[in-house]
């Protein structure tokens, strides 16, 4: 077989990939991931008793943005990596932001408490299970993400495995706030941080091995 008919073969019937189908792909992982996260947090942890008044505080308000603003960055680098030849452009220091943000309202927290307190702000009550915590939940989007990517053409296999697992991380977190007593921007800068690390570092591991096409 000559290769123009090999080409014409392979094109009939084919029809255009919709303009917005990666965006959807994302979008239908990332619910699916947060109801996952859900079921496994009320599962195995609980929502915390006095929800309803924390939910007053700014700081609870603080780990929600955060983890939705890594979040959202996370999409946005994946919407691009997950198209070959597509420039990372601005998405990836977008991803910074968040991480700067914390770390500065951390400094600032530590920078006034007194000496014998800053370990106390930094490791809380929960340090020894927390990023664990976070990565459990984070099993749900991670398996729905590299979904979400393996019906796209992403060509950087390792970083978009990362991605998928950064985005999985962050939304562990982000389901995690419900039942996580810490509130101090310390605590949040390193362990939450440490949580998300896990998934994207087994991301990074298996992209180039589950995102071969």
């Amino acid at each position: 077989m000559r290769t123009e008919e090999l080409i014409q073969l392979l094109a009939t019937d084919a029809g255009p990939v919709p303009a917005r189908d990666i965006e959807q792909r994302f979008a239908m992982a990332s619910v699916a991931g947060i109801a996952g996260a859900g079921v496994l947090m009320v599962a195995l942890f609980g929502v915390r008793q006095d929800l309803v008044q924390t939910m007053g505080l700014p700081m609870f308000w603080g780990k929600m943005v955060f983890a939705a603003a890594l979040a959202a960055a996370g999409v946005a680098l994946l919407r691009r990596m997950a198209r070959p030849g597509m420039a990372v452009g601005h998405a990836a220091a977008l991803l910074a932001v968040p991480p700067l943000v914390l770390w500065a309202m951390a400094a600032g927290t530590l920078s006034q408490a007194e000496p014998a307190e800053r370990m106390a702000l930094i490791l809380g009550s929960t340090w020894r299970s927390c990023p664990f915590n976070i990565a459990l939940l984070s099993v749900p989007a991670f398996i729905a993400s590299f979904w979400a990517l393996k019906g796209a053409a992403p060509t950087r296999l390792a970083w978009a495995g990362a991605g998928a697992g950064l985005l999985s991380g962050a939304l562990g977190a982000l389901v995690y706030a419900l039942h996580c007593p810490e509130m101090a921007s310390p605590f949040l800068a390193v362990w939450y941080l440490a949580g998300m690390a896990l998934p994207t570092a087994l991301g990074a591991v298996l992209g180039p091995r589950l995102l071969r096409w």
